[in-house]
């Protein structure tokens, strides 16, 4: 059984090397979705008793390692280093430093990879991220998925 929970939060980003509008300064409403795969708790008296496991305790991992990190700051390239000096101007900016460029499609990977370690945390049976969405607009988005063995 797969299940999936969805938060929304804002980020401002850029494309440096983007020939249109996004390689200047601009943000998002992003939207985030969770899928993770584990077979159905069935006993009586078990606060997960008919789920995979509880939606909230998935959204606390997604707010704990994605949202109060990436939310209302500026997601950047660390090689965009004009762009961090001047955010580093602002005193007190938000502003979190990525190794990658900040397309949906890296975003989406990362976040992949600060959730993966910890969804066997959630409880003490065999859980499986299998997806993350980063939902960049309302019509656009990207996928990580678990890799194929």
């Amino acid at each position: 059984m797969i299940i999936t929970r969805r938060i929304e939060f804002d980020s401002g980003h850029r494309i440096p090397d983007h020939r249109s509008k996004c390689r200047h300064l601009h943000g998002h409403r992003y939207a985030l979705e969770v899928t993770v795969r584990g077979d159905v708790t069935r006993m009586d008296g078990d606060p997960r008793n008919g789920m995979v496991v509880d939606f909230s305790e998935v959204k606390t991992l997604m707010q704990q390692y994605i949202v109060d990190q990436w939310d209302h700051a500026f997601l950047v390239y660390a090689h965009d280093t004009k762009v961090i000096d001047f955010l580093n101007s602002m005193p007190d900016h938000r502003t979190v430093v990525l190794d990658v460029v900040p397309t949906a499609e890296n975003l989406a990977r990362k976040a992949f990879e600060l959730l993966e370690p910890h969804i066997n945390e959630l409880c003490d049976k065999a859980l499986i991220l299998e997806n993350v969405r980063i939902f960049e607009t309302p019509n656009c988005w990207a996928d990580a998925e678990r890799e194929q063995a």
